[in-house]
């Protein structure tokens, strides 16, 4: 049995290259870029006036004195020519500095007598001005890699004249859940029979990082049914296979025998972690595989601990283990033993508006209705005294993406 941190040094150790492919802004948001967004042009373009006013020199616009409007510059259309002394030029927002003018006075510090406008006080040279390669400048990188692309760096993006990004290719996913005892959701029960739910929370996680998620139904306790099954997930070139249940070591947990008997090389199956402690990791060929327990909670809470960092380090995300971060439990923790625990808590805020959690002390790894309960999980180091309520405690939040 090995610890959480070391298990995730040696999925992190055997993650294969999936390179990169360039896709439309329209396609990129939440992925991640596998090379630096660098900016092809300045921006803006040229010096630009950043409010409707009056483009000026500064030396003349003195209150003392009324410069003759000689045109208008909008965005889109600057005005022509060059701006004469005593003369101003009508600016909006974004339009092209007249050459000449060093200065915007807003509109609601000048007054206009027909053509002829007078000033309240002298500007500053520069003032309202927004010059060339203000936001950035051509060749500056703009983004590194690594990154998720949110909505506003893909505004960023687009303002870069960049109709195309570089992205990290996303891996391919099967997933099968097995057990002779499992009946899909809507299936009247027999004697013995449980419905199956951990594809139905497990495919929308693993969905937000991968490029497909096939659904390999129920596989019964068969060796021959699971080698089929296996083989076909193989066959279709998938990245990574995810099963759930029959991973630990009884007498119908066939899972790692038949995954041996494919060629896989397992690295481990043993997490010193509660819950979760029967899962198990190989490799076939560049293919990843990943057996997570049967009980509901302890799939979903491995696949958060385990799995989540691990799709992430593969996308080149520059912090696999995000989001974490420190809160004050309103509960107290009792101690821990040997085996990290990650305790199901709920989120909230004090008077102030400030995050705290409160953890909830059911442990049971098939108690499913205190996980979709929860929005986050409490990391309880090993051998952890206790915490007293108030103390700061790790925190993983859920659904956060």
């Amino acid at each position: 049995m090995i610890s959480v941190d070391e298990a995730l040094e040696r999925i992190f150790g055997k993650l294969p290259d999936l390179g990169s492919e360039s896709v439309p802004l329209g396609r990129a948001h939440r992925r991640v870029l596998a090379s630096p967004l660098v900016a092809t042009h300045n921006q803006p373009p040229f010096d630009s006036s950043a409010m409707d006013g009056y483009a000026v020199r500064a030396s003349e616009a003195t209150p003392d004195r009324a410069l003759k409007m000689a045109g208008t510059a909008q965005a889109g259309a600057r005005f022509v020519g060059m701006m004469e002394h005593g003369q101003c030029v009508r600016i909006f927002t974004g339009a092209p500095l007249p050459i000449g003018a060093d200065a915007v006075i807003m509109q609601e510090e000048a007054t206009a007598e027909g053509n002829r406008i007078r000033f309240e006080k002298q500007p500053t040279v520069g003032q309202n001005i927004r010059k060339q390669g203000f936001d950035f400048e051509r060749g500056k990188e703009l983004l590194p890699a690594g990154t998720a692309l949110t909505p506003a760096m893909l505004s960023l993006a687009a303002a870069a004249n960049l109709p195309n990004v570089t992205v990290s290719r996303r891996p391919r996913i099967a997933i099968m859940a097995t057990g002779d005892e499992l009946v899909p959701p809507g299936t009247p029960l027999g004697n013995d029979q449980i419905v199956a739910s951990n594809s139905y929370g497990l495919i929308p996680m693993l969905s937000a990082f991968a490029e497909k998620v096939v659904d390999l139904g129920i596989v019964p306790d068969d060796k021959a049914k699971l080698d089929a099954a296996m083989l076909s997930a193989f066959d279709m070139g998938v990245d990574i296979l995810v099963t759930t249940g029959g991973a630990s070591v009884g007498e119908r947990d066939l899972v790692q025998d038949v995954l041996k008997d494919l060629g896989v090389t397992l690295d481990f199956w043993k997490l010193s972690m509660r819950p979760g402690k029967p899962l198990m990791f190989g490799t076939r060929g560049k293919t990843l595989i990943f057996g997570l327990p049967g009980n509901p909670v302890s799939a979903l809470v491995t696949a958060t601990v385990i799995l989540r960092p691990a799709l992430r380090a593969l996308l080149g995300h520059t912090d696999p283990f995000w989001p974490r971060f420190g809160v004050p439990t309103l509960g107290a923790l009792p101690p821990n033993g040997s085996r990290r625990h990650y305790l199901r808590a709920s989120l909230s805020r004090n008077d102030i508006g400030y995050l705290q959690v409160r953890p909830i002390l059911e442990t049971d790894s098939a108690h499913g209705s205190s996980l979709a309960a929860a929005d986050a999980l409490i990391v309880q180091r090993e051998n952890d005294p206790g915490q007293p309520p108030g103390e700061i405690v790790e925190v993983i939040p859920l659904n956060w993406g």
